[in-house]
């Protein structure tokens, strides 16, 4: 099995190919095997195995310590998005804080509930990367040590409605496709560890483990749907809750392959002419108590 170089560095947005079908990742995630995992990419033989059909070959090919990665990364990416909203101009919008409103301060043309909204969702990301932060380094703490410490937007996101609203429909319909892609890939890997077909990284988790992961992945999934339909609630489209199902936003793998979570993610990660606005993740991690007071938020993630 080849494993990852923990020393190669991140090539630059610029360097990475969106439309070949080799995608490196050896150079897309800084750092990558930091978490001690010895992240594999090579594929497992599935030959005569029941899973085969459960999963396609990027599916496969996917190791636990890359899955965990990307979504540390997901996560870290929302928690710099939602706290800038909260602290942009667009918080002065009439369906948020009102003209010269602030986060903590909602003016009488404001809408206190919609603010209420953004603030709850900052602390759920921060809460969600705190949890795959633990499973890659053992702790929650440490942000510091993340793969990426700034993330990029197009100018003008966090200005107005207009174009705030967009960036979270499509983030969080990206989440949303990432977790529900996670949960197959999770249920493939159950099935593999049941029969041996494991090895490096992945073998040290049992099948029980597996599941136990997609349980929480599919409770994550939740509150990203509910960001999802909140964001339409502030934008006022009616129905705000119009999907019947939620959809895999076009993704059919988290790491490896053309059609990854991680292509879906890479504009955000470096600047560009399209994504030139830099946000800090340690900006948002140090200030965004200050914006969210004691809003409340509860509930852990699922035992089994």
């Amino acid at each position: 099995m080849k494993t990852m170089d923990i020393d190669t560095k991140i090539a630059t947005v610029a360097d990475i190919r969106l439309d070949g079908p080799r995608l490196d990742r050896r150079k897309l995630f800084r750092q990558a095997g930091m978490f001690g995992f010895g992240a594999a990419v090579a594929g497992l033989a599935l030959k005569g195995t029941p899973a085969k059909a459960q999963a396609n070959t990027y599916q496969v090919s996917d190791t636990v310590a890359e899955l965990f990665t990307a979504f540390l990364i997901a996560e870290d990416l929302a928690t710099t998005f939602y706290y800038n909203g909260l602290i942009g101009g667009v918080i002065q919008d009439p369906n948020l804080a009102g003209p010269g409103g602030t986060a903590t301060h909602v003016t009488p043309m404001g809408n206190a509930g919609n603010v209420n909204y953004l603030q709850a969702a900052l602390v759920q990301e921060i809460d969600h990367a705190n949890y795959f932060r633990t499973l890659l380094t053992g702790t929650s703490k440490g942000a510091a040590s993340d793969p990426y410490q700034s993330f990029y937007f197009p100018a003008g996101t966090f200005s107005t409605l207009a174009g705030f609203l967009p960036i979270l429909n499509a983030l969080e319909n990206a989440f949303i496709g990432a977790y529900l892609t996670l949960i197959q890939e999770l249920a493939y890997k159950a099935s593999a560890a049941q029969t041996g077909m494991l090895s490096g990284g992945d073998a040290k988790y049992s099948a029980k483990e597996y599941t136990s992961f997609a349980a929480v992945a599919s409770s994550i999934l939740g509150v990203e749907s509910e960001h999802r339909v909140l964001g339409r609630v502030i934008g006022n489209e009616n129905p705000a809750n119009n999907l019947i199902c939620e959809q895999t936003d076009g993704l059919t793998s988290i790491y490896n392959g053309p059609s990854s979570a991680v292509v879906a993610l890479t504009p955000f990660l470096g600047a560009s002419a399209s994504f030139s606005l830099q946000t800090s993740l340690a900006t948002a991690l140090a200030n965004y108590q200050s914006v969210v007071l004691s809003i409340g938020t509860s509930g852990g993630a699922p035992t089994l």
